[in-house]
Parts: C-alpha cells; sequence; structure tokens
C-alpha cells in the first residue's frame, strides 16, 4: 500500500470515528438508582393532604378560642404550630410579624382589610401604615420554636441539633 493510501484511510477513519462518537449512537442512555419524577409519591401526597387537613382544623380551632388572628389569606402553618399568634396585632404595634405572615405578605396574599393598609417604601419594603413590616425579633422566634416543641413532641436538642 501506498504512502498515500495509508494517510487517505488513516484520515478516513479518523473521520468515521468522529461521525459515530458525534452522533452518539453507541452511547447507552444513563442508568439511575432511582429517577425523581419531581413531585413526590401518591402516599407522601396523601400525608401531606391529612397533614394539611389537620393543620387548617387546628388554625380554625386556635381562632375560635382566640390565640389567632390572621393578616393573611389560607392556612398559615408556622403560627399554628406554635401554638397561634395575633398578626394583626402585630402588625398594629409595628414589632414584627411570623415568618410565614411576612412571606404571605410579600406573595399578595393579605387579607381585603389588611391590604388596604399595605404599601411600599422607596426600597421596597412591605410597609403597613406606613410602618416597615419586619420579622419576629429572634428572640420572639426562639420562644415560638421553643412552644413549637412541646406539641410536636420532638427533644429540644434534636431538634435544634446542639
Amino acid at each position: 500500500m501506498s504512502r498515500f493510501s495509508q494517510i487517505a484511510m488513516g484520515l478516513l477513519l479518523l473521520a468515521a470515528g468522529y461521525v459515530l462518537g458525534a452522533s452518539q449512537s453507541f452511547q447507552s442512555p444513563t442508568l439511575h438508582a432511582q429517577q425523581n419524577s419531581g413531585t413526590p409519591t401518591e402516599e407522601t401526597e396523601d400525608k401531606i393532604k391529612r397533614g394539611v387537613k389537620q393543620l387548617v382544623e387546628a388554625q380554625s380551632a386556635l381562632e375560635q378560642e382566640n390565640f389567632m388572628r390572621t393578616a393573611t389569606k389560607g392556612l398559615n402553618a408556622f403560627a399554628t404550630s406554635c401554638g397561634g399568634v395575633n398578626a394583626l396585632e402585630d402588625l398594629e404595634a409595628g414589632n414584627g410579624v411570623d415568618p410565614e405572615t411576612f412571606a404571605g405578605l410579600y406573595a399578595g396574599l393579605a387579607k381585603p382589610d389588611v391590604a388596604t393598609h399595605l404599601g411600599r417604601d422607596d426600597q421596597g419594603r412591605i410597609t403597613y401604615k406606613n410602618k416597615i413590616v419586619r420579622m419576629y425579633p429572634v428572640s420572639r422566634l426562639k420562644k415560638l420554636f421553643a412552644t413549637r416543641l412541646k406539641y410536636s413532641g420532638e427533644n429540644q436538642d434534636d431538634a435544634t441539633g446542639f
């Protein structure tokens, strides 16, 4: 075989290899031990639904017993799991609100009677009657989490990781 034939054959094999590699003809699909579908299993969804139903019932009971007044629409799982908060009173006092109320106000979920008093300052922060809405101080959050531990039955050391 002439030198030219050898070079041509080498280039042909190189080109064929490149084309086959680029087309991924011989590549097997990636295998995973467990593929996540992006949603929880049906069993987990049922547990979530039962849990939310229980929280809604607990929130309703707290409201009836005057341990809770919400400023946002729907369930406030944090406040409910802590034995209730008075978010309306907290807004009026300007001393901060629970994390879920804070998030709900920013998400546009304020109850209509609260929404009429909401605005934004020049930095885009939510205001209630011209006072910046803040989250509770850390000391109050720690007290609420401690109260929640009482209801959850968890050991405080287990829940905090210390």
